[in-house]
């Protein structure tokens, strides 16, 4: 069993259906979960949904539903999300589910044992929508004159008795983890959130008696707690706390959390200041991704161009969603997509590039040689140098993906399929299958090689084509992992076994815009 290795993305709220969003997140989740996993590491993946807070109370009421009915039905369609991109969670969690009420109420024994909560009167701004609390100065103005939260949410002044969490008494704690570990990435929200914790910390609200939607304060039974530290505390809920042994004791403090800028501070300031008050280990790191734009513009229902994910998929392809997202977005900023941009660019790299090339070897493999594997034909310098050139693309993109770094690491793979497409025109087999059929032969299995080690290395971005395209190359479904890609001797096994190519299916047809979008 390899290194432990546990992500989590934020746990979504379930008071309206899945958007790109949730989609852009649980894919780099995923891709990250299968990077590590290809390098040996042994994987937990955990996402789910944050189900209590004032907003579920409120829809729920507005739909004349129970707070419960409506979580049990929304949590449904982020599940079905995730199935339908091919996003594979080890762990779904709900806040809903008994273990995470104990879990929580512990974590909340374990701050009021360290003197840290204490009961007082609240008074100031909440927003419901972003389920916050906010200080005057940080209020902006609205068109009409009306104050907002910096998120541009309404807000209101809120007025009840409230326990507070001694957050002003973590700071120094807070800025050296910040300066000692890369606790915060990238660089930008790091920068943002320590400019925050200089400027001062004031105590927490962390109850509620306005509602009831929610997990009670242990002895307070009129209060529940702040919504926050019931989510955030969905990350170890799912490893099995209070228990700590087990899962939490392999797998925590998690690797990465990683989540929305726009959640950063509820991460790196709320979060570690509660595990320490617990007196237990902060994650390790906290990754606070861009947001990902309709045609350069937020989505918003009011401007009518809200994406649902599982029909962009439909359209354009599970496989070319995915790779889309990780090549056209620098993770860590935000991002814009189309259907003219998901179009161009899965044509050119995936269609055109890689999957004509692939393509084009099994063909001319399987008409021109019977599809039989040949292993031990004399190889000239054109064919070491192409098999170095895949082999630096390759390590590129591992190099890459370890760092998050996804559309650099994708282009260093481009790098390396281009080459083969090179490498293709210049030794032309079509030329030699007449004046050197032994060559073209030693060309054909220098190009199956790079082919396996290409697809190899992208399948954690596009899982479902390389699957198909490596069953039809015959390699077996436990030699996928980036160990494999030492065994440069795979074909003598195979040749062995009797193993034949077939008529090969290509596994990235090219994209058509849609009709509404070409229009």
């Amino acid at each position: 069993m390899g290194e432990p290795y546990y992500i989590t993305t934020a746990i979504s709220y379930p008071n309206g259906k899945p958007h790109i969003g949730h989609a852009y997140e649980a894919i780099a989740a995923d891709i990250i979960a299968r990077h590590r996993k290809a390098e040996g590491f042994d994987v937990r993946f955990q996402t789910g949904t944050d189900e209590h807070g004032l907003k579920m109370a409120q829809k729920a009421r507005d739909l004349g539903m129970t707070p419960a009915a409506l979580a049990s039905e929304m949590s449904q369609h982020f599940i079905d999300m995730c199935d339908a991109l091919n996003v594979g969670y080890d762990v779904f969690i709900r806040t809903t589910e008994p273990r995470h009420h104990t879990s929580v109420q512990e974590l909340w024994r374990r701050m009021e044992a360290s003197g840290d909560l204490y009961l007082d009167r609240y008074e100031g701004w909440y927003s419901v929508r972003d389920e916050a609390y906010y200080d005057e100065s940080e209020l902006v103005e609205g068109e009409a004159g009306e104050k907002l939260s910096p998120q541009g949410t309404p807000v209101e002044w809120t007025v009840e008795e409230s326990w507070f969490f001694r957050l002003s008494k973590y700071q120094d704690r807070l800025l050296e983890l910040y300066r000692s570990t890369e606790f915060i990435r990238p660089e930008s929200r790091l920068n943002e959130v320590t400019r925050f914790v200089e400027g001062g910390l004031r105590d927490l609200s962390v109850s509620r008696t306005s509602f009831d939607w929610g997990v009670k304060v242990p002895g307070s039974e009129n209060h529940v707690m702040y919504v926050w530290v019931d989510a955030l505390t969905n990350y170890i809920t799912g490893l099995g706390f209070p228990e700590e042994g087990g899962d939490y004791a392999r797998y925590w403090p998690a690797d990465l959390h990683l989540i929305g800028k726009d959640i950063v501070r509820f991460h790196t300031v709320y979060w570690p200041a509660f595990l320490m008050s617990a007196g237990l280990p902060v994650p390790k790191q906290v990754f606070g991704h861009g947001f990902l734009l309709n045609r350069g513009q937020k989505e918003s229902k009011s401007l009518g161009n809200v994406t649902d994910p599982i029909e962009l998929a439909e359209t354009f392809g599970v496989d070319s969603l995915r790779y889309f997202l990780m090549r056209e977005v620098a993770f860590g900023q935000d991002g814009s997509y189309s259907p003219e941009a998901i179009v161009t660019r899965c044509n050119a790299e995936l269609a055109n590039s890689f999957g004509n090339l692939a393509q084009r070897t099994l063909s001319m493999i399987f008409k021109n040689m019977g599809g039989a594997i040949k292993p031990k034909l004399p190889l000239d310098d054109a064919d070491v140098a192409l098999s170095d050139a895949v082999a630096v693309g390759i390590m590129g993109l591992r190099r890459a993906f370890m760092d998050l770094d996804f559309s650099n690491g994708l282009e260093s793979w481009m790098r390396a399929v281009f080459a083969c497409n090179q490498y293709v025109d210049e030794q032309a087999p079509w030329t030699l299958r007449k004046t050197d059929p032994e060559r073209m032969e030693a060309v054909l299995m220098t190009l199956l090689r790079c082919v396996r080690s290409l697809a190899i290395a992208v399948r954690p971005v596009v899982p479902a084509a390389i699957d198909t395209l490596l069953d039809q190359m015959g390699v077996a479904a436990d030699a996928r992992d980036y160990a494999a890609l030492a065994h440069a001797d795979w074909l003598e096994p195979l040749a062995e076994s009797g193993f034949t190519l077939d008529k090969p299916v290509g596994v990235f047809p090219r994209l058509e815009m849609p009709e509404e979008a070409a229009a």
